[in-house]
C-alpha cells in the first residue's frame, strides 16, 4: 500500500514541483524522499522516539496552509533539525553517567558527544496531566520568568506557522554572579504526536535581535523536552529534558557542569510549584 501511495504522491506533485523554487522545492523533494524511504523500510518494533522521528520533520509540517518565505522556511528547517538531533541523542542509551539523584527520584545524567560536547538529561515524573504541563511550557512560555528563578525573561520574537517560534531568553544571574548575564536567541518547534509531546530548539540568528549590551550571547542546542503520560497513570507526566549549552566566555568546566545540572534540578522543583498553584 505504501509504495503505491508514494508513487501516486510523486506523480501528483510533479507538475507543482517544477514551479517551486528555493527552500520550498527542497522541502517538497525531502517529502518525496522520506515517503520512498518509508516505503522500503521493513517493519520492526517501534518506540515513542521512532514514532515521533518518523512522523516529524518537514513531512509533518506539510508546508502548512500558507506559503512561507525562504527565511521562514529556513527557521522551520532549523527547528526540525533540532528535534531530529535531540531525539537521536536520547535514543542512544549507552554512555550516560549519573550526575545527581534527588531524594524524590529526580535524576540528572550526562554524556560527552564528539560533535556537541557535554549534554545533560533530566528524568522526572510530575504529578500533573500532560496537557497541564504542555500548556505551561508552550502556551505560557513567556511567563516562565515569573516562576523559574533561573530565567529572567522569555520573549517570543516571531511565530511561524503553528509549530515554530523565534525566542529571546535572558538567564538570571547565578548566586554570587559566578556566571555573568547570558542571553539566547533560539528557534523552537513543538510537536504533538498521539500521547507524546516534544519541544525542541537550538540557537539561531535573528536580525532584529543583535547581541545586547551587558549580556554574553550564549548558544544552546540541540535541546528538547519530551512529555509522555506515565504508563498506567494518565494524571502524571514523565518529563525528559535534554540540555546542551555553550555558555561562552571563560568558565571552568567544573563550574559549568555544576551550574547546568543544578539548573535542571531546580527547574523540576519550580515547575511542580507552578503547576500546583
Amino acid at each position: 500500500m505504501l509504495p503505491a501511495t508514494s508513487k501516486l504522491c510523486a506523480a501528483i506533485s510533479y507538475r507543482h514541483l517544477r514551479n517551486m523554487t528555493g527552500l520550498r522545492r527542497q522541502a517538497a523533494v525531502a517529502i518525496s524522499q522520506e515517503l520512498s524511504r518509508l516505503a522500503c523500510r521493513s517493519p520492526g518494533p517501534s518506540s515513542w522516539i521512532h514514532q515521533v522521528r518518523r512522523r516529524s520533520s518537514l513531512l509533518s509540517s506539510r508546508l502548512e496552509e500558507k506559503p512561507f518565505s525562504e527565511m521562514e522556511m529556513s527557521y522551520i528547517k532549523q527547528g526540525e533539525e533540532a528535534l531530529q538531533k535531540s531525539l537521536r541523542i536520547l535514543e542512544d542509551q549507552d554512555g550516560w553517567k549519573t550526575e545527581t539523584v534527588a531524594g524524590n527520584g529526580d535524576k540528572v545524567l550526562s554524556k560527552v558527544l564528539p560533535d556537541v560536547g557535554k549534554v545533560f538529561r533530566l528524568e522526572v515524573v510530575v504529578d500533573q496531566p500532560l496537557d497541564s504541563v504542555y500548556g505551561e511550557l508552550v502556551d505560557n512560555m513567556e511567563q516562565m520568568g515569573d516562576w523559574n528563578p533561573n530565567v529572567k525573561e522569555v520573549k517570543i520574537l516571531e511565530k511561524i506557522g503553528k509549530d515554530t517560534v523565534i525566542t529571546h531568553e535572558k538567564a538570571a544571574a547565578t548566586p554570587g554572579n559566578i556566571v555573568g548575564p547570558r542571553d539566547f536567541v533560539s528557534v523552537r518547534c513543538s510537536k504533538r504526536r498521539g500521547s507524546t509531546c516534544v519541544l525542541a530548539g537550538m540557537s539561531t540568528t535573528y536580525g532584529a535581535m543583535p547581541e545586547q549590551e551587558g549580556f554574553i550571547r550564549a548558544e544552546n542546542g540541540p535541546t528538547c523536552m519530551v512529555l509522555r503520560p506515565l504508563p498506567g497513570s494518565p494524571s502524571q507526566t514523565r518529563l525528559t529534558w535534554l540540555l546542551s549549552i555553550d555558555l561562552k566566555g571563560w568558565l571552568p568546566k567544573t563550574i559549568i557542569n555544576q551550574v547546568l545540572s543544578q539548573t535542571q534540578v531546580d527547574f523540576a522543583k519550580h515547575l511542580r510549584q507552578r503547576l500546583a498553584r
